[in-house]
């Protein structure tokens, strides 16, 4: 399965715009639990991580951020700057978020409930298994 990038309903006001994300209309999965990440100091970086059975969409809800991914082979790269666009990650997806502008803002949903056991951090390792 490969990443996705989804083009979320937007609906233009004078008053201000509005989005959504609905369940079964833009998410494949249940959402079980949702984080967000804000704060991010100059240069570091977030994720550096796969997960084992969580699918996830992220969306930079506020200013940009980089999101790069990896199946073991292939990498892909989104630069996320509108809260109108999403990126569908399936499991077994190694992703790192960077390049974070200041006030930047990063919603994630997830299909499972949290579990550190859920977590793969050795990037070699990862890749071994997707080979295998």
């Amino acid at each position: 399965m490969e990443p996705e990038l989804i083009k979320l309903p937007k609906f233009l006001d004078r008053r201000g715009n509005l989005s959504f994300i609905e369940e079964e209309s833009h998410l494949p999965f249940k959402v079980r639990r949702v984080y967000w990440i804000y704060d991010v100091p100059g240069g570091e970086k977030r994720g550096g991580h796969a997960f084992k059975e969580t699918h996830e969409m992220i969306v930079a809800l506020s200013g940009s951020f980089d999101l790069l991914l990896h199946d073991g082979q292939k990498e892909y790269h989104y630069s996320l700057n509108r809260s109108y666009y999403g990126v569908l990650v399936p499991k077994m997806m190694w992703r790192t978020l960077e390049n974070f502008s200041t006030n930047s803002l990063a919603l994630i949903i997830a299909s499972t409930d949290y579990s550190q056991e859920d977590y793969l951090y050795d990037f070699e390792a990862f890749k071994l298994q997707m080979a295998q």
